[in-house]
């Protein structure tokens, strides 16, 4: 396996693991808590990141991580659970699909990437794909719901490209780098969820198990390999991984909550997933030639896609 292969796979790990986050909110969580889950999936693994890399950020690195943190957590995730709660399952993963959508003009405006036809037409697709899958016949719409869904999309975008504009700090892992947007997104949301949802509730064997999961290995550990996905990989490849979450879920639903998977949820799946794969098959990176001096009369190639070139 190469090593770009090796970095698709270990990413990939990150929306898969996501897509258990509804099965396990559903069956092990305490209900109607969707503010106290965010801050219990962020907060407790970014404190635990910190402690293990024991780095805190230096210099314009502080607003850097915290601006991070709260695209990609602080207001991702309260988004994320609003549209969840006014829409049906279905209807906010379709909404959260239009992501890919989003890097690619975040990425064409911030990044200089320009939109080739082929990313548009592999992210179209995976959100038709997506839409099969969990889409039912009759979803009701909400317009609170589907602006939430469509701002948790973009925020979690804008996060993405951010990222992957500004990289890390040198010496700084990307461990640590995920520790300080758990932990600023974790800080983000624990005033909103107190003030809007009270008193953290009582917590069973079965929570506290849930939250545990939650937070180490649905979010420190898979958003530490997505974003060392982000680092090694073009923006809207990593964010064309994104359909294996709802596909994900509806396997888990098909297998632990006897949810029926038709033809056309199949056929969704089959289209989502090859658009993930197309999304993946980037070509060659182009190189220029420069003469060389007429002194060796040697030439000399430079990748342009090599970050001393692509700012």
């Amino acid at each position: 396996m190469s090593r770009k292969a090796a970095t698709i796979a270990l990413t990939a790990l990150a929306p898969i693991s996501w897509g258990s986050t509804y099965f396990v909110t559903t069956e092990f969580l305490p209900p109607d808590r969707p503010l106290f889950t965010g801050l219990m999936r962020a907060l407790p693994a970014g404190l635990l990141l910190l402690a293990l890399t024991r780095k805190l950020p230096q210099g314009a690195w502080w607003w850097k991580s915290t601006v991070l943190g709260a695209l990609n957590i602080g207001a991702f995730f309260p988004l994320l659970f609003l549209a969840a709660y006014r829409l049906p399952g279905g209807v906010a993963a379709v909404v959260a699909s239009v992501g890919p959508l989003f890097v690619v003009g975040l990425a064409a405006l911030l990044l200089g990437d320009k939109p080739t036809v082929k990313a548009l037409l592999t992210a179209i697709a995976a959100a038709f794909g997506v839409s099969l899958v969990v889409l039912k016949a009759g979803a009701a719409l909400d317009a609170v719901g589907v602006t939430a869904g469509l701002l948790s999309a973009l925020s979690m975008s804008a996060g993405t490209v951010f990222t992957k504009r500004w990289g890390r700090p040198e010496g700084v892992g990307a461990l640590a780098l995920t520790g300080w947007q758990l932990t600023a997104g974790g800080l983000i949301i624990l005033p909103i969820a107190f003030l809007l949802e009270g008193a953290p509730p009582a917590l069973t064997g079965d929570n506290l198990a849930g939250y545990a999961y939650l937070a180490f290995g649905n979010t420190a550990v898979s958003y530490f390999l997505w974003f060392r996905g982000i680092e090694r990989l073009s923006a809207s490849s990593v964010t064309l991984l994104g359909p294996l979450s709802p596909i994900t879920a509806a396997v888990i639903g098909w297998a632990a909550l006897g949810q029926a998977l038709g033809p056309v949820q199949l056929l969704g799946m089959v289209i989502a997933f090859g658009a993930t794969l197309a999304g993946q098959l980037n070509p060659p990176a182009k190189k220029q030639t420069f003469s060389g001096t007429e002194k060796n009369g040697q030439e000399v190639s430079m990748d342009l896609e090599s970050p001393a070139v692509r700012r």
